[in-house]
């Protein structure tokens, strides 16, 4: 058997990012990949800014009047953000408030509580700021010319908001991955039909699905395939056509009723793994020929337990589909954690885990980690990453994956 980190080097080894691009506006933006480094064409922000709300002052004019008591100056002007800072005029003060600019001849900001403002028009200080107080200076956030986002980002509200700050409008970015997918057995069936003897419903249809969502893809689903050669390569040639992915639930076994095997291999190539993991040991991996041009789809064929085909999306297809993306860094981050449970014995296989964080900081585990056991990826917040063999005792540190970090 394969394990899970040589099955994940291969897969992204033989992935070929997408290399069609487009330009969309950056409010749309939200989840795709940038095809492009965003270059800042100004300084952020484009000049001096007051931090605070206060009084712009010339340090050296305090300073010379320092033997005052308290210091006194007359408010020459009001700054407010958005308007024009007028030369500070000599021995005065201006009013300013946060964001706005500092005029010329300010090299500080006093907050306003460590003032006093007279009806006559005066402000006083109680004690002289230093140079440079409160005052934010031009570039301090970004500087012209630097690069803010990398190509290969996935973008996120936080980065189309920086992109927004340098005045981009539009983003370059790589077309959406697109996917098709399908289910076999024909004892599946939709929520809201009857369940005759022996169905049970279809729940990998929406959770793939939505999986697929997440990362931003265009999907095809091509529903439930009757369990035939004949409709399974048929559905194949069709999938091939205009998609980057074809991905697959059920059917890659070598029974009488798997049909998904022998159909891709009549359409194209396919290499079945025995990957040492638990749950999610079986998963297929190949191309499917598109038309007659020679080029082909990918081809993904998951099991069909749900708890498998739910941890060999987010371990494989995920960092698989982000690579065509054209995403670089596809690795989820993984932290260090107690186990505030004990395993007695390990499987020889890699283990994921259900668990989820408690009040203290450490790990429960779901106490049935069946691959049939649907309800422990939701009681659930990630999987510890257990290695093959190995118990867990109570107190131990354990390595953790969050869901969180594996569905973004």
């Amino acid at each position: 058997m394969l394990a899970t980190a040589d099955a994940l080097g291969r897969l992204l080894d033989a992935a070929r990012p997408v290399t069609d691009t487009e330009r969309i506006d950056t409010l749309d933006a939200l989840g795709r990949v940038l095809a492009a480094d965003v270059t800042s064409p100004l300084d952020v922000p484009p000049m001096h800014t007051s931090a605070m709300d206060g009084y712009a002052v010339c340090t050296a004019v305090l300073a010379a009047a320092s033997d005052a008591a308290p210091l006194k100056l007359r408010v020459s002007q009001r700054i407010p953000a958005g308007h024009t800072a007028e030369p500070l005029a000599a021995g005065t003060a201006a009013r300013i408030f946060t964001g706005a600019t500092v005029p010329p001849g300010a090299d500080a900001v006093v907050m306003q509580e460590m003032a006093q403002a007279s009806d006559d028009g005066t402000v006083a200080f109680t004690q002289p700021p230093a140079a440079g107080e409160w005052i934010t200076r031009q570039g301090a956030d970004i500087e012209r010319g630097s690069v803010i986002l990398r190509a290969g980002a996935r973008l996120t509200p936080q980065a189309l908001g920086l992109a927004a700050s340098v005045g981009c409008a539009a983003l370059d970015v790589t077309r959406r991955v697109r996917v098709a997918i399908f289910f076999t057995g024909d004892e599946l069936r939709m929520p809201g039909e009857p369940l005759a003897p022996g169905a049970i419903y279809n729940s990998n249809r929406f959770t793939l699905r939505a999986l697929l969502a997440k990362l931003g893809c265009d999907v095809t689903d091509f529903g439930i395939v009757a369990d035939r050669l004949d409709a399974t390569r048929d559905t194949l040639r069709r999938a091939a056509l205009d998609h980057d992915l074809i991905l697959t639930c059920g059917g890659v076994s070598v029974g009488e009723e798997d049909h998904v095997k022998p159909a891709v291999e009549a359409e194209g190539r396919i290499a079945m793994w025995q990957i040492a993991m638990k749950p999610g040991k079986p998963l297929a991996f190949g191309a499917v020929r598109r038309g007659e041009g020679g080029q082909k789809a990918f081809f993904i064929g998951l099991p069909g337990n749900p708890v498998s085909s739910f941890c060999t999306f987010l371990l494989f297809v995920r960092p698989f589909v982000l690579r065509l993306a054209g995403v670089e860094d596809v690795a989820p981050r993984v932290y260090s954690m107690r186990a505030d449970f004990t395993q007695k014995k390990g499987d020889r296989r890699n283990e994921f885990l259900r668990a989820r964080v408690n009040d203290g900081g450490g790990l429960d585990l779901f106490p049935n980690q069946s691959s049939a056991v649907l309800t422990s990826t939701v009681w659930g917040d990630g999987l510890i990453d257990n290695p093959p063999n190995h118990a867990i005792s109570a107190g131990e540190t354990v390595r953790f994956i969050p869901f969180s970090e594996l569905m973004r």
